[in-house]
């Protein structure tokens, strides 16, 4: 093949028209695309549907009526599953499902469950549920214990899917009204990419469990359910780099107009300061939406505040959430493609735990999600660059103690 000629055939999409040439951030979403396929090696799929669910007013209800109405499985796997009246909705759903004769296959994490009422797991076990324990830290070697199934998903009859940032837990109840109501995003996808979010639970299951699959699984043939393009990621514990890295530095670094992150726990390594920077930098409106006086794990908030000075000095705009704990994962990008899922912007997640994370092109799912960035806004308060730089030495002073064991964050 010629130079010309490949130059030819890399402006087709695997479909075959050439690449759009228009401005309403069409080949934003192309070129985001192709770098992503290329650069991880898993395709994205057409053909889908999500829905944007915010807050536990909108998640359990949606996540609940599923498992009701399921016929054939339900695959479900959790890092958080603690106690509280959702805790016992969710397991009497699994457990009449699974009396009604459907397979449900629920997979805990072994360190973030820890807390589930020993009643519920009775009551599912009795029922027929099968539970599975990903590594439990008194079974463990020294060298796994830091490695955690942070991954949040339900499958149900292979047909619907659920990923997001969401535990079963009364934390995530209400609409973020008040500090005992966390704020959170979760999505339901339809269509080929529920098989991406269905690997992620085969292969955590893999290690946990002997049957991977049986006769009850159909293996369905998914028809085209919506217009959005979306890529399923997966993150698994690594040594070098990985692909949730990768994804994350592809959606920086090709931030052309605007990049919004909001995320639970802000602890980056200097590699990814220094890409929000060049970001700014090359006039790229860069807004982080990070939480607030409500932390759950302020030593978290300490180290990711390390890193305030560097990142306003560039341009970096950075918001902290005040009415209650901001528990979303979510990054937008130039209102043509968001990531959405359980990765924070930590150490933890981007090299430690499992995550799974969708990346979709698509103009109006994005724009749900900027809508819902804006609103947060509205209750966050901006961090001021020089009323940061007075802060007292007593603050400088605890964030500079937590950076010794940023890397476990």
């Amino acid at each position: 093949m010629t130079c010309t000629e490949e130059s030819a055939s890399l402006a087709l999409s695997p479909a075959g028209p050439a690449v759009p040439t228009s401005d309403d951030g069409t080949d934003t979403a192309w070129r985001i695309r192709r770098r992503l396929e290329r650069l991880i090696g898993i395709a994205a799929t057409e053909g889908n549907a999500l829905k944007v669910l915010r807050n536990g007013d909108e998640i359990f209800p949606a996540m609940l009526a599923a498992i009701r109405g399921a016929e054939h499985t339900i695959d479900m796997m959790t890092f958080v599953y603690w106690k509280g009246d959702i805790a016992g909705e969710f397991a009497a759903a699994l457990a009449e499902r699974a009396r009604s004769g459907l397979r449900v296959r629920l997979l805990l994490d072994g360190f973030g469950s820890r807390l589930i009422d020993s009643g519920l797991l009775r009551e599912m076990d009795e029922a027929g549920v099968q539970i599975a324990w990903f590594r439990k830290p008194l079974l463990l070697s020294p060298l796994k214990q830091n490695h955690r199934c942070h991954r949040k998903a339900l499958i149900v009859d292979e047909e619907a899917a659920f990923t997001g940032g969401v535990g079963i837990a009364k934390e995530w109840c209400g609409d973020a009204r008040h500090p005992g109501e966390w704020r959170d995003t979760h999505v339901e996808l339809r269509g080929p990419a529920v098989d991406g979010v269905a690997a992620a639970f085969a292969q955590n299951w893999a290690e946990c469990h002997d049957e991977l699959f049986d006769d009850r699984d159909r293996f369905v043939r998914h028809e085209s359910r919506g217009d959005s393009v979306v890529q399923v990621v997966r993150g698994s514990a690594s040594l070098g780099w990985q692909d949730m890295q990768t994804m994350m530095r592809v959606v920086i670094e090709s931030a052309e107009r605007r990049l919004r992150l909001a995320t639970a726990y802000f602890c980056p390594d200097d590699l990814f300061v220094g890409m929000l920077c060049d970001a700014a930098r090359r006039g790229v409106r860069v807004e982080i939406l990070l939480p607030g006086p409500h932390t759950d794990k302020r030593v978290c908030l300490l180290a990711g505040q390390h890193h305030y000075d560097e990142l306003l000095a560039c341009g970096v705009r950075i918001f902290e959430y005040q009415p209650t704990m901001m528990h979303a994962k979510v990054m937008t990008l130039d209102g043509a493609a968001a990531l959405v899922g359980s990765t924070n912007f930590n150490r933890r997640s981007l090299s430690h735990d499992e995550e799974v994370m969708l990346a979709v092109l698509d103009k109006e799912f994005t724009a749900t999600l900027d809508g819902h960035f804006d609103e947060d806004l509205a209750r966050s308060e901006a961090i001021q660059p020089g009323r940061w730089k007075r802060r007292p030495v007593s603050r400088r002073v605890a964030e500079a103690s937590v950076l010794p064991i940023r890397r476990f964050l």
